[in-house]
């Protein structure tokens, strides 16, 4: 096993005053060619939007687009006529394909949000638009990994068009899960929130981590919320 630490304050950080944003890859203004994503997994923004902030309507194409809400609630539109607010629990999965255009929207005037923005290359260019959502209780994270996100929509989980599985928990103190990697496959571990262990090291909120093979071991030290994406490991570098 091989286990590349990415710290949160190493992350590129834009911040435009309605919005403050932490990101893992370079996106936007912020370029590191050594930094360019982890296999399919291109963009892990960590957003933090001032109230009644947000980004008006503009387009995407040719990605899997995966909103993660931390705090609050981001209010969704977009070309395919779907409006929601996504909340904590929530994971909203829309695919730009052949061309969407959306917008995000902090749903409070009073309120900051905090999510996660995570964009997937899918495996396939052109395809249809499309977009999905659902809701994952605290329970059915708590000390044990929830599949929010697949391939094949498995469990429950949101449909992905990567081979990309992306599992959620919530580790309170002394909570553990495990997840063994296949041969041939690598993580991406995200800590969305508080602190943890991870093979006996301690990570805490915005640090990402990359796994290729054997055994990723997880144990709350701080109201820890983690997210795994496992993914082949064609193409990674730890």
């Amino acid at each position: 096993m091989q286990m590349t630490i990415r710290r949160a304050e190493d992350r590129g950080n834009v911040n435009f005053g309605w919005l403050n944003s932490n990101h893992s890859f370079s996106f936007g203004h912020y370029f590191d060619p050594a930094h360019m994503g982890f296999g399919p997994l291109r963009v892990i923004n960590d957003d933090r939007v001032a109230p009644a902030g947000g980004f008006p309507t503009h387009p995407h194409r040719d990605m899997e687009i995966i909103s993660y809400v931390l705090e609050g609630g981001l209010e969704h539109r977009d070309s395919l006529g779907t409006g929601s607010v996504i909340r904590p629990g929530d994971v909203q999965r829309m695919s730009a394909g052949t061309g969407i255009r959306h917008s995000e929207f902090n749903a409070s005037r009073t309120e900051p949000v905090h999510f996660l923005q995570i964009w997937i290359i899918p495996e396939a260019e052109g395809m249809a638009p499309g977009y999905e959502q659902k809701s994952f209780t605290a329970a059915e994270k708590t000390g044990r990994l929830r599949l929010v996100g697949s391939r094949d929509g498995r469990d429950g989980s949101v449909t992905i068009h990567q081979d990309v599985d992306f599992y959620a928990t919530l580790l309170p103190e002394g909570a553990g899960v495990a997840h063994d990697l296949k041969p041939g496959r690598a993580a991406w571990v995200q800590v969305a929130a508080g602190q943890a262990t991870l093979n006996g090291e301690t990570v805490g909120e915005g640090d990402g981590i990359a796994i290729t093979g054997g055994r990723i071991e997880l144990a709350g030290i701080d109201d820890a919320e983690v997210l795994i994406f496992d993914m082949p490991a064609d193409g990674v570098a730890a």
